[in-house]
């Protein structure tokens, strides 16, 4: 049997489950496994692959992780990784994968943020993706980042370890759930957040690698999808420092929703700043950002 033999079993048992992107997935598996890039790839792949117990245990793990696809496992859960501005962040089940959605936002933020000195502060930070890609592309002073689950920070932290060992300012992660945690007088120049914004309802008709396999704390927004940007609406003023701007990923139908809540809580200068049309998580539509910036 050849790797391109190979290759292409783990696609028949892709495309017979109905996962989407069958190719892509199965080769990105074949890649993981037997620690190949695409190029050397091309040069073996006609060759036959080699009897010895090393090859048919990768061939064997391979066919395994096609299983596990099958089953509609995300395929981030499988190779660990997932890619987000340009760097390799860690994930599991306890955090949500990052998405190029949440890209835009994070380069709304370094587009608008320029200022080195300022201070961030990212809620409900999960593999802490756009913490660390704002502490390394914006150098801020300090930027800090919070969760409610245990378990994603310390995906986050392990990201942290791999990926910050040069960034010279402050970076800080803590268990808070939302605002509870911080001092009732600290502030920030910035705060940014892609909170559960999902209506419950909604959660079971999304795809299963999402529906089942990510944790349904970091989609969930409740019955009607709002309940974080009502807490962000109502306490996010306390901690803006005076001029400070908040950034916050919607889904695609709650612009309107999420704006009304924000002037009557003492956040003026609300900007609905559009999506692209790319989907959130599970195909929910196209991730809205609204920037609401300043504070009374």
């Amino acid at each position: 049997m050849t790797m391109q033999q190979l290759l292409w079993q783990g696609v028949q048992e892709l495309n017979k489950a109905g996962v989407p992107d069958p190719q892509l997935d199965a080769r990105y598996l074949l890649l993981e496994v037997f620690h190949l890039n695409l190029a050397s790839f091309l040069a073996l792949k006609a060759r036959e692959l080699g009897k010895d117990e090393e090859t048919e245990g990768k061939c064997r793990e391979f066919m395994r992780l096609i299983e596990a696809r099958a089953g509609r496992t995300p395929l981030q859960h499988l190779t660990g990784t997932q890619e987000f501005m340009g760097f390799e962040f860690l994930v599991n089940e306890h955090v949500l994968i990052p998405r190029q959605d949440t890209e835009t936002l994070v380069e709304l933020v370094l587009e608008e943020q320029n200022d080195r000195e300022k201070r961030v502060l990212d809620m409900c930070t999960g593999s802490g993706c756009i913490a660390i890609s704002l502490a390394l592309m914006g150098r801020y002073r300090h930027v800090a980042a919070l969760d409610v689950s245990a378990e994603a920070l310390k995906v986050a932290a392990g990201n942290r370890d791999r990926l910050l060992g040069g960034y010279e300012g402050g970076f800080e992660l803590f268990e808070s759930n939302m605002f509870s945690a911080l001092e009732t007088d600290r502030t920030f120049d910035v705060i940014v957040s892609n909170p559960p914004y999902i209506p419950s309802r909604v959660i079971e008709g999304l795809a299963p690698e999402v529906r089942d396999h990510e944790p349904r704390i970091a989609l969930d927004g409740s019955e009607d999808g709002l309940t974080f940007y009502r807490i962000l609406a109502q306490e996010a003023r306390n901690h803006l420092a005076e001029g400070g701007s908040i950034y916050m990923e919607i889904g695609y139908d709650q612009s309107e929703a999420v704006e009304g809540l924000l002037p009557d809580r003492g956040i003026q200068g609300c900007e609905d700043i559009s999506g692209s049309g790319r989907t959130g998580p599970g195909g929910e539509g196209q991730a809205v950002r609204p920037g609401v910036r300043g504070r009374t």
